[in-house]
């Protein structure tokens, strides 16, 4: 039965998540780890409609904005040693927190690879819907490209960028049926398939298919479609990358998916073996989880793909 396993770097630290429960791991400045384990109840295991294709990515891509924010917050209070009146960690963020992180980041990211390249694109002497679209997707690309450019000189985005290249390579040697010791783990790659940098990427590319059976209306219906498009763009981007996943040794599919591969030599650095160790932390407390799933949960589990 095969369940799948992903994550996302924090600060000091790794989320390693599964269908049925994700655990945070951070490097604390006294250099121990500490550990947060929480249990996931995703829509995708109640109601089959949520684990339909294209709706599964937008339910996924929730899941795992939500999850991502947590984790974040959970890091941010190990760096700064947040406890509680009993001197305990801090690890909960409010509801009301979770959605205006979400609101600012959405928006965001909006405005810079949506709505600001169609804006822009609007502006110029372009003839032809089709040349339109071309220009537009190549603007969005091009943004995004750079936007990873220049987050990635920042120096305090360097060990996120480690821990990041730690998160794949103990996912790697997982999938590869590798001891998880940081010494093994190491001899794996930074660069995985399931990347969320290469999903983003995708997220681009069908963009300008998608976008094409739109047109090229008033601005107005340009900004609104480039919006309420989105979930049906990521979906897709989703089966893509899933499908990458899952076909691993394709060569064909591995050179067409080559570009977002490349990229996250970006987002990537190799990290050092506290760094592994940190991230190999996260997903054994993942795997114990589990193993205590009954075998039942874990074949409805198993259904629900997991972004590395």
């Amino acid at each position: 039965m095969r369940v799948t396993f992903g994550g996302q770097a924090v600060l000091e630290g790794v989320m390693m998540r599964s269908p049925s429960s994700w655990a945070v791991a951070v490097r604390t400045p006294e250099g121990e780890i500490t550990e947060v384990v929480r249990e996931i109840e995703s829509p995708m295991q109640r109601r089959k409609l949520w684990r339909l294709p294209v709706i599964r990515g937008v339910v996924a891509l929730g899941e795992s904005l939500a999850i991502g924010f947590k984790a974040l917050a959970i890091s941010a209070n190990v760096a700064s040693q947040e406890r509680d009146e009993h001197g305990e960690l801090q690890t909960q963020i409010t509801r009301g927190q979770i959605i205006f992180s979400f609101a600012i980041a959405i928006g965001f990211a909006l405005m810079l690879f949506k709505v600001g390249p169609a804006l822009l694109t609007s502006w110029l002497p372009i003839e032809g819907t089709t040349l339109f679209v071309i220009v537009e997707g190549l603007v969005r690309v091009s943004v995004f490209i750079g936007y990873i450019l220049v987050i990635s000189l920042l120096p305090d985005l360097k060990r996120v960028f480690q821990y990041h290249g730690a998160e794949h390579k103990t996912i790697n040697a997982l999938e590869a049926g590798a001891e998880l010791t940081p010494q093994n783990v190491q001899r794996f790659s930074v660069i995985h398939p399931r990347c969320g940098t290469a999903f983003l990427l995708w997220v681009m590319v069908i963009a300008i298919f998608v976008f094409a059976f739109v047109g090229r209306p008033e601005w107005y219906y340009l900004v609104l479609s480039r919006i309420l498009l989105l979930p049906v763009i990521a979906g897709l981007a989703y089966e893509v990358i899933r499908y990458a996943g899952m076909h691993q040794d394709n060569r064909l599919l591995m050179t067409l998916l080559a570009p977002g591969l490349w990229l996250q030599r970006l987002t990537t650095r190799e990290p050092t073996d506290d760094q592994v160790e940190v991230s190999i932390r996260a997903l054994e407390r993942v795997l114990e989880r589990e193993e205590q799933e009954t075998p039942e949960r874990r074949a409805l589990e198993s259904r629900v793909e997991v972004m590395a």
